[in-house]
């Protein structure tokens, strides 16, 4: 029996072709995973996720590895940020589907019931023409019907007859009143263009100077008044985000139930800052001061045996299953100090690591 099930098909060529280096390493430092997960500090599952490409491993993890194999870390990590960054293409494509998805049954349902928005009897998704006036007899529908006619009020020359009384003809334009002579001689005035272009000129000449005004006075200048006009400003931030290293994807209260190797708080970034032994198994909080958050991890249990962590009134939980060792989603935690971890050994025995 082969020891490594086949890759899934889905996975980006580059993903695949990580695991399958993260494969070869394994193999060849002769090592099971349970001893790759003794020596790193990363838990068997994980390994088996990072391995059978159900899951990309944290850079942590990745450097980890290479510490253990005795792999030059430099090259291994080149490989990891590649597939990285085909892992996370390969996230939006799903992303942009499942909108897709979304959006597609949204547009369905809206067309059960039947409203003026949804797909009409042709499959087309266009609005649904509102009721107009009656169409005449015979005339056939078309997409001209409900439109306002085109034909001008008085019929046209070719147009019908209007109906009713016809409209008051409009009195005739006065005749323009002669301009008195100027004497003999004197040449006759230009047309009102010039005089049209001359006072087009003075209006847009007000126009800038106004506009200037108003705009010197909603700049403000101590006067009250003034400064009611002016638009409000984003008060700004008194503490600027942390900035997270490559490979942590969250910090302080973000990383709340989430798992900590999946979001990069592992590896480097974590310590022990409490223990404890329940029984023969060991109770441990980790803390990493990168991600702002603690869990806690149970090793030499059993299945049944429980853990939990908690701090600042959140608690999370954790169960071994199958494995010889557990650990729990995160807290938020100021500093390592804080947390608490608790074990619940299927026997009934309990314990807790003492805060510090």
């Amino acid at each position: 029996m082969p020891r490594w099930k086949a890759l899934p098909e889905e996975l980006d060529p580059q993903v695949k072709e990580f695991a399958s280096q993260l494969r070869r390493l394994v193999d060849r430092s002769g090592l099971s995973i349970a001893a790759v997960s003794d020596r790193t500090g990363y838990s068997k599952t994980s390994w088996e996720r990072y391995l059978n490409g159900r899951l990309l491993a944290p850079k942590g993890a990745i450097v980890a590895l290479a510490e253990v194999t005795g792999t030059n870390p430099v090259h291994l990590t080149t490989m990891w940020e590649l597939a990285e960054r085909a892992w996370s293409r390969a996230e939006m494509r799903h992303d942009m589907t499942m909108e897709a998805i979304r959006i597609s049954q949204a547009r369905a349902a809206l067309g059960e019931f039947g409203g003026n928005a949804g797909p009409g009897a042709d499959g087309s998704s266009r609005v649904k023409d509102a009721p107009g006036p009656e169409r005449p007899a015979g005339r056939p529908a078309g997409p001209s019907a409900g439109r306002p006619s085109v034909i001008p009020p008085d019929g046209g020359p070719n147009g019908p007859a209007r109906r009713g009384p016809a409209p008051t003809a409009a009195p005739p334009a006065p005749a323009p009143t002669a301009r008195p002579s100027r004497g003999r001689g004197a040449p006759a005035p230009k047309g009102g263009r010039k005089v049209t272009m001359i006072v087009a000129a003075v209006v847009g000449v007000v126009l800038v100077i106004a506009a200037a005004v108003l705009l010197s006075g909603l700049g403000g200048d101590g006067d009250p008044a003034k400064n009611v006009a002016q638009s409000p400003t984003a008060t700004p931030s008194t503490s600027a985000p942390k900035a997270l290293p490559a490979g942590v994807k969250c910090g302080g209260d973000d990383c709340t139930g989430k798992d900590p190797e999946a979001m990069g708080c592992g590896g480097e970034h974590v310590t022990t800052t409490s223990s404890a032994t329940v029984g023969t198994t060991k109770v441990e909080v980790r803390y990493s001061k990168t991600c702002g958050a603690a869990w806690a991890r149970i090793s030499q249990a059993v299945a049944g045996d429980k853990v939990t962590i908690s701090a600042g009134g959140a608690t999370q939980n954790g169960a071994v299953k199958i494995d010889k060792d557990a650990y729990t989603p995160m807290v938020a935690a100021a500093d390592g100090t804080e947390p608490k971890a608790c074990a619940t050994l299927a026997d009934g025995t309990e314990g807790c690591t003492e805060q510090q």
